[in-house]
């Protein structure tokens, strides 16, 4: 198992407290990718530096349904020929030269119901199956998000298909429609970002000022994504991304969708299945978003699941000689949470060049994205982090790991994925305000289930409808995809996933018509590809030859 170089998808937690600092709204998706290759080694070179050793009818959905059958104008986006060539070497890849794989630029529309007007770039990369002989097609990735890129999840994650998988299927990534190397929304500078991130904001016992400090980031930040990038706003989400898929699958020459999606390509995985039936193949969603959950329960059962994993953390912490949280495991998870909570008032001086201070928030943050990690090697970068933190005073590695996170580089540049994130989710679906029945239900359950997480959370945090201040309203809504039905599509849930609670795998599973839930016991968000043998070898198999595992197997 190995911790991710940066989680693609990101939490977004009930309430104020353990929210990010870059989005203050509540969470509709969230997750992050699988780790790869050189991300252990960029985590623990981290440690050293520090010291330490869509709506229910597709029809409803904008630009209707995508097929050149239905629009001839598609047909000119179906028939393109990617013009594949090396990629250059990325100089921060230490154990890989890219110019192995070979990259390509894609069109799609802008709008699939116009196709003729505007159309956009979707940059893909892909590494040629191992054994040309034996290839049997490609395997479409997806690392989570919303907002993650693709290609630089392959990147990093490029070692987990050695063997069965490379040997048979090249392996395509790509930035979905407003990321990364593709067309992309901008909305913020990266002085914006830094200012952002580090502001703690008012006192969170004080209600009142701290939902105006909330609304007024929102606003401002609604109203820079307009200015930047208001064309695109409509038709980011993630059906349109589902078709956007649907021309890479027709470019690499697949009849059917053979797709691995973590977190919240769980449920670009599933639309394509709800949009595509008859052209999914072999689908594998882990760590899976259910597209049925109210935001506001998504949210709440984050802030469980995080708190859960934190408590469990903490426990373990307490059990080991180098635990800077004390030796009592009933008290450790509160310490910790207090000495975070404190950086609001005493932020921890760091070793950045830029003299960043270690607020609540990105302290938070940094701690928050080590969570998404098993408890082998990401508990142990955690427990440095705070050593160094609590005990050193130097804030250094838990910025790092924040930085991580929120996509900084040691240049000070942000990747955009946090300009994407929340656009793409406002894009994806439409949420009332929740009733007062609701709120009260969602605070009694933080209360008794999450009190480390929610302790400052209050009714208002609740109040409005998710996305009240975007300025394009999606017609999407939260609903079962029951879809395809003569296609078995194998979903995979962790018992321990804090970011994408077990729980929404089931549902996924359960409201399909045709999917098998594989289980893995354990700590981490996702599970193929982080050392799991049962896991790998049954998801292998499913993706080779369409063998699913039997029905409730559990892998340790």
């Amino acid at each position: 198992m190995t911790i991710p170089a940066r989680p693609a998808s990101r939490a977004r937690t009930a309430g104020r407290r353990a929210i990010p600092a870059a989005v203050l709204a509540a969470a509709l998706l969230a997750g992050c990718s699988s780790g790869g290759g050189t991300a252990a080694d960029k985590a623990k070179e981290a440690a050293d530096r520090a010291g330490s050793g869509g709506s229910a009818n597709p029809s409803d959905a904008p630009g209707g349904p995508a097929t050149a059958q239905s629009n001839p104008a598609l047909k000119a986006f179906y028939g393109q020929k990617l013009a594949w060539k090396p990629c250059e070497d990325d100089p921060d890849t230490k154990k890989k030269d890219e110019s192995d794989f070979q990259c390509a630029t894609m069109r799609v529309p802008l709008d699939y119901a116009n196709p003729g007007k505007r159309s956009i770039d979707i940059a893909v990369m892909r590494m040629p199956a191992a054994k040309q002989a034996s290839r049997k097609g490609s395997l479409l990735t997806n690392p989570g998000g919303p907002g993650g890129s693709g290609i630089d999840y392959l990147k990093q994650a490029y070692e987990q298909f050695d063997g069965t998988v490379h040997d048979n299927f090249d392996v395509v990534a790509f930035d979905p429609r407003g990321t990364g190397a593709s067309t992309p929304v901008a909305c913020l500078d990266d002085a914006t970002r830094d200012r952002r991130n580090a502001e703690d904001g008012p006192d969170p016992q004080d209600h009142k000022a701290s939902k105006d400090f909330s609304d007024k980031r929102s606003k401002e930040f609604a109203a820079a994504c307009q200015a930047k990038s208001g064309d695109l706003l409509p038709f980011i989400g993630t059906r349109n991304v589902a078709r956007d898929m649907d021309v890479l699958r027709a470019l690499v020459g697949d009849q059917r969708l053979n797709y691995l999606g973590y977190s919240y390509g769980t449920y670009l995985g599933a639309l394509y299945a709800e949009e595509f039936p008859d052209r999914a193949g072999h689908l594998v969603l882990d760590g899976a978003v259910d597209p049925n959950e109210d935001p506001l329960d998504s949210s709440v059962n984050q802030s469980v699941g995080f708190e859960k994993s934190f408590t469990r953390f903490a426990k373990d912490c307490a059990s080991r000689s180098d635990c800077p949280l004390g030796t009592d495991p009933n008290k450790a998870a509160q310490i910790g949470a207090d000495f975070l909570d404190g950086l609001r008032t005493k932020p921890l001086p760091t070793r950045d060049k830029a003299a960043r201070k270690l607020s609540s928030g990105l302290g938070w943050t940094g701690a928050i994205s080590l969570l998404y990690g098993d408890e082998d090697r990401a508990w142990k970068y955690l427990r440095e982090a705070l050593t160094y933190a609590m005990q050193r005073g130097d804030g250094t590695a838990l910025l790092f790991y924040a930085d991580n996170y929120n996509g900084r580089d040691t240049s000070g540049h942000y990747d955009g994925s946090e300009d994407a994130l929340p656009a793409i989710r406002c894009a994806d679906r439409r949420a009332d305000a929740p009733t007062p029945e609701h709120i009260a239900q969602a605070l009694d359950r933080l209360r008794r289930e999450a009190p480390l997480f929610s302790r400052d959370t209050d009714q208002s945090d609740f109040e409005g409808p998710d996305c009240e201040f975007w300025p394009y309203q999606t017609p999407e809504k939260p609903h079962t995809i029951k879809a395809p039905k003569d296609h078995p599509i194998l979903v995979v849930g962790t018992t321990g996933d804090p970011a994408t609670p077990y729980a929404a795998s089931e549902s996924l599973a359960a409201g399909m018509e045709n999917a098998t839930l594989l289980t893995l016991e354990g700590e981490g968000h996702t599970a193929y590809g982080k050392g799991s043998t049962c896991i790998d070898t049954a998801v292998n198999a499913y993706l080779m030859d369409g063998t699913m595992p039997e029905k409730g197997k559990r892998c340790t």
